[in-house]
């Protein structure tokens, strides 16, 4: 008689207890994990995406331009917004739970030494290579020369979409460092898509992927052609985001065609999403960073959005008080929630999540929007409420 397998609740307690090991930077475990499971990730081809901002959307887009051009296809993504399978994505789907339990438990044998994160890459890994998937889409955790993603070998292309400062204390303190950390998923032989960047931070990129023996595509700052396509992820900055996947799908040679129905049939929830509920609308944005609230702003405006009140919440080691100024030309009420996940920002005033959000509503009324945005936990958090779905504990890695 077969042994019963662990239930869905046991591996993710035995994962979740990983998390003390944080985002362990470095890829001797790694590596070593996956010579001992025969080495999946040379298993499938690969598109590789990092970047500061952006490439959740831009990983979102390959895949889905991938599908729509009949490829069986894998995506990895982190962190999720409400269940962990999220990060886990066949054809499109989560990970069906007795999958992921499985892929789990053999991810935390395989790998008894390894963080939540190199598990959880590692699982998926297995998951694509049991799938035969004829492309996995896979993005970068924190930086990317020494994260656990980047034991794949040469992808058929790589991509650093934006650099802004985050992680600092990780990948550096100036933009220039940040770029050379990035771009060091560069492989040899593997054409790599540089987003647009200002000129000094292109060229720290530039010359770690030639170092590297990469075939550079560097999007021009001056022409930012129309793209002969709809975008599916609504806010302006998916513009460059979509740019940077049309490349993409070019180098793998996908007919103009497939891009434009996978380009228009992509979704990214958490990004610019609205959500209608019967007391008003809601807007949820998982911009974490400075960069990513300047692009926010940019795109509420260029919308006419009419944000009624804001709720902001984030992490304590992210640049909060330096989002909340950017915020500050909106022109709404603004309120403090604490994310889940790691310590929060010492927000003056901050209140329970639905203290914060009925407080909100009051202020906008209900045909006002309520802007939600400041940390990807705190959107994971509030989409979940509002559309009542089942949630796994958040984790910031």
């Amino acid at each position: 008689m077969q042994p019963q397998p662990p239930p869905l609740s046991s591996v993710l307690g035995a994962l979740y207890a990983r998390v003390p090991l944080g985002m362990r930077l470095g890829l001797d475990a790694m590596r070593a994990a996956c010579t001992r499971s025969g080495n999946p990730e040379a298993a499938f081809p690969v598109v590789h995406v990092g970047g500061t901002n952006g490439k959740g959307s831009t990983s979102a887009m390959v895949e889905a331009i991938a599908r729509a051009a009949g490829m069986r296809t894998g995506l990895y993504t982190s962190p999720h917004l409400t269940r962990f399978a999220e990060r886990i994505r066949l054809d499109g789907e989560p990970v069906a739970d007795d999958a992921l339990t499985a892929l789990l438990d053999e991810a935390l044998a395989i790998g008894a030494d390894l963080s939540f994160f190199e598990t959880a890459t590692l699982a998926a890994l297995l998951a694509f290579r049991a799938a035969k998937v004829d492309l996995a889409v896979i993005e970068v955790g924190i930086g990317g020369r020494l994260d656990a993603t980047n034991v794949v070998p040469p992808p058929r292309c790589a991509a650093v979409t934006r650099v802004a400062l985050d992680h600092q204390d990780r990948l550096g303190e100036t933009l220039e460092a940040i770029a050379r950390e990035k771009a060091a998923i560069a492989k040899p032989g593997s054409p790599i898509v540089l987003g647009r960047m200002p000129p000094p931070v292109r060229a720290a990129a530039e010359e770690v992927a030639r170092a590297a023996g990469a075939r550079v595509i560097a999007l021009d700052d001056e022409a930012r052609p129309l793209l002969p396509a709809a975008i599916g992820l609504p806010g302006r900055y998916q513009e460059d985001n979509a740019e940077i996947a049309w490349r993409i799908a070019e180098v793998l040679g996908i007919d103009e065609a497939a891009r434009a129905r996978g380009l228009a049939a992509a979704r990214w929830p958490g990004r610019f999403e609205r959500i209608a509920t019967p007391y008003g609308p809601v807007l949820l944005d998982g911009a974490h960073n400075p960069d990513g609230i300047r692009a926010l702003v940019s795109a509420v405006r260029a919308a006419r959005e009419p944000i009624g009140a804001v709720v902001f919440g984030a992490l304590a080691d992210k640049a909060w008080r330096a989002m909340e100024e950017e915020l500050g030309v909106i022109d709404a009420p603004r309120f403090h929630a604490a994310p889940q996940g790691r310590a929060a920002a010492p927000l003056e005033g901050t209140r329970p999540l639905a203290e914060a959000l009925a407080a909100a509503r009051r202020a906008a009324g209900p045909s006002r929007v309520v802007l939600v945005c400041g940390s990807i936990y705190l959107v994971g958090e509030v989409r979940g409420l509002l559309l009542g779905l089942p949630a796994d504990p958040p984790v910031a890695l």
